[in-house]
């Protein structure tokens, strides 16, 4: 006669393993919807880059708590010349993304762009007093002849920032809080005599500023990539910001209805500052993407 313990218990083991398995199918669809796997994969730098532009405007003047940060330059062309300390100083303008004449930038680095919001700050810098020849990377304006540019003293340091607390999603923020541009004085100021139209790609923006036209005259300032001391840049991030070299032009444009925002920083070793309160007013520059003596940005 057959034990009925054995029995129940013999019974009991298929049914088991049926919902370990079960339990198990669902950790593992877990697992795969909230893989990295589905996360958005970063940008190669030429694509990325080429399609930066900002439209800097004019804000009301902000001074940030005593801040000292050390710089050092990024990109391959300055990376012999020396770090700096500088003291950051009354905020001065908002440089945000725009598409010109309606080239939109490709989807997949779009979704990185339109979260390239940067704050730029007055500092005093040194003069490297070094020749470059500046082409630019945008296909619009690839017809813009290849110019000399001698790069003076540094005037602004422009920093990540988010807008009315709209954050970057998490694989987009691991890029965009570690665009750090220290903008230098540039002679001669090559002049492009260009109109074009820009529109807003940020969200908080578009519907905000409407599609406007500019004037773009002559190149003031040449931003250059840097790393703040205590900045711990992921290799893959630093593999794409030290491309990052925007030439800013001064336009001519309507006027605009100003727009007032709250600015919170990105960048780790910002993080302690307090958001600020910024009203937008006239556009007055634009950062467009250049390489520097003929070296291209890789992908």
């Amino acid at each position: 006669m057959s034990n009925p313990r054995i029995g129940a218990h013999g019974r009991a083991k298929p049914l088991v393993r049926r919902l370990l398995s079960a339990v198990v199918a669902v950790c593992a669809m877990a697992f795969l919807i909230s893989s990295p796997a589905t996360a958005v994969a970063l940008p190669k730098p030429k694509p990325f880059v080429s399609f930066l532009d900002l439209e800097c405007f004019r804000t009301d003047p902000y001074q940030p708590p005593a801040t000292q940060l050390q710089l050092r330059h990024l990109n391959p062309v300055l990376a012999t010349l020396p770090p700096e300390t500088v003291t950051l100083g009354t905020r001065e303008q908002l440089c945000v993304p725009v598409a010109k004449n309606g080239q939109h930038p490709p989807p997949d680095v779009a979704e990185f762009i339109k979260y390239v919001d940067l704050a730029c700050y007055r500092i005093q810098g040194a003069s490297p007093n070094r020749g470059l020849v500046l082409s630019q990377l945008n296909p619009l304006l690839q017809d813009v002849p290849r110019h000399d540019a001698l790069l003076g003293a540094a005037q602004q340091l422009c920093v990540p920032v988010a807008k009315n607390d709209v954050i970057p999603p998490p694989e987009v923020l691991t890029l965009v809080s570690h665009i750090d541009l220290k903008c230098h004085a540039i002679t001669p100021n090559f002049a492009m005599n260009r109109g074009l139209g820009l529109e807003q790609l940020n969200p908080v923006l578009v519907g905000q500023i409407p599609r406007h036209s500019v004037q773009v005259t002559n190149a003031r300032q040449l931003c250059v990539p840097v790393q703040k001391a205590g900045d711990q840049i992921p290799p893959e991030a630093l593999d794409i910001v030290r491309w990052v070299d925007l030439e800013k032009f001064d336009i001519g444009t309507q006027t605009l209805r100003p727009v007032t925002l709250t600015l919170r920083h990105l960048n780790p070793v910002l993080a302690r500052l307090p958001v600020e309160r910024a009203t937008l007013s006239a556009a007055t520059q634009l950062g467009v993407p250049v390489a520097k003596n003929g070296q291209i940005p890789p992908g």
